[in-house]
């Protein structure tokens, strides 16, 4: 299987300005050659391929000095970035999506150069790029499998590299036959059918004050100063804990579930949609249900679970999980109600995770048999 391994880098002075200076180099190229595209088909109505440009990089080496510095599979990389923005675009288009052309980039918005076999040397806990210095990594944890490419990122002053491996060795864990059914929610985040309630932390939440007086900060500052750039690093960094507290915390749930559960049933919910709610859009987002969902397969996958996703064919919070009636009179801010027909009484979330249970059960017995999918 494939796995991308990220450390925090340190490094000296010089190391860090000459990835600075590869950045600024590779963030003109994307420029120049967006440029290039544009032109071309403004002049000769015809498109440039992704390596029509790329054939031209030894005459742009020849010409600009201070590219021969640079690595040649980064310089091709800027270029299949372009084209993959290219390809979304048009994808986008096809798909009858809103979609942005790719735009021009400032220094501020290119943040990552990326090497594939060559170029770089990893031994134990230091990284050496060619042309850059040497960086030491806080190694976390064992790098398994084969690397394919190194990434070099900038995030809020701060430096990373991920490490891209295939033929990672699978961890699985020991056969469950447990199953759980899962129901999100904004109130609580998740409540499973077992009973079990994990509150929602709402990190954005509780970082919406800071980032409120950073912000102002940030709109008084003058474009291009000093003080500017010290102020949007905050703002940065504020949003850069949010998203890290916010990732520990879908870790630790996703871990949960899948070291005590053999197959997991979660709701196939529409969050873009839902999402469109103006009363409820920052909730969902913080919530962010889509990279449990997505933290809950991969994890699956490595230690060998199942992972289900049950269609929304019918309202399983206002299904009586005990008789089968649905309350049509449900309204959202009823976090509890009694069921007419057979006087249950249930509460909301819990009722769901135990419906989702049962729905996700049939399927999968209508789908492979009655059988334990459970490796």
């Amino acid at each position: 299987m494939k796995k991308t391994y990220k450390y925090r880098l340190l490094g000296n002075n010089q190391t860090i300005t000459n990835a600075e200076k590869w950045l600024a180099l590779c963030q003109r190229l994307y420029n120049v050659a967006l440029e290039q595209r544009i032109k071309c088909y403004q002049q000769f109505s015809k498109s440039l391929s992704c390596y029509d440009q790329i054939n031209q990089l030894p005459e742009l080496r020849a010409e600009f000095p201070e590219y021969k510095n640079v690595g040649s599979q980064v310089l091709c990389d800027v270029i299949e970035r372009l084209d993959k923005a290219y390809k979304s675009f048009f994808r986008r288009i096809k798909q009858g999506d809103k979609a942005g052309f790719p735009r021009f980039k400032n220094r501020d918005r290119y943040n990552s150069f990326t090497l594939s076999q060559s170029g770089w040397k990893l031994d134990g806990k230091y990284l050496t790029i060619r042309n850059v210095g040497r960086f030491k990594l806080r190694l976390s944890r064992p790098i398994e499998g084969n690397i394919k490419t190194v990434s070099v990122h900038r995030q809020s002053g701060n430096w990373y590299v991920c490490f891209s491996c295939d033929k990672v060795p699978e961890k699985k864990l020991e056969p469950c036959l447990k199953s759980v059914g899962i129901d999100v929610g904004i109130k609580t985040f998740c409540v499973d059918s077992d009973g079990n309630q994990t509150e929602s932390p709402k990190y954005f939440r509780n970082a919406e004050k800071q980032l409120r007086v950073r912000q102002r900060v940030l709109s008084r500052r003058v474009k291009g100063s000093l003080g500017r750039k010290d102020a949007r690093l905050l703002v940065a960094k504020t949003h850069e804990k949010v998203a890290n507290q916010r990732n520990d915390f879908l870790h630790k749930v996703a871990n949960h579930y899948i070291t005590n559960y053999g197959t997991i049933y979660v709701e196939d919910l529409n969050i873009k949609g839902m999402s469109k709610n103006h009363h409820l859009a920052k909730s969902i987002n913080d919530a962010s249900w889509g990279k449990f969902f997505e933290m809950l397969s991969y994890k699956a996958e490595e230690a060998g679970r199942l992972v289900i996703e049950v269609p929304r064919f019918e309202p399983t919070s206002k299904t009586c999980s005990q008789c089968g009636a649905v309350n049509q009179e449900l309204k959202l801010n009823d976090r509890q109600w009694v069921c007419k027909s057979c006087g249950v009484l249930h509460d909301r979330d819990y009722n769901a995770a135990k419906n989702i249970l049962r729905v996700g059960q049939t399927l999968q017995e209508l789908t492979y048999g009655n059988t334990q999918s459970v490796s």
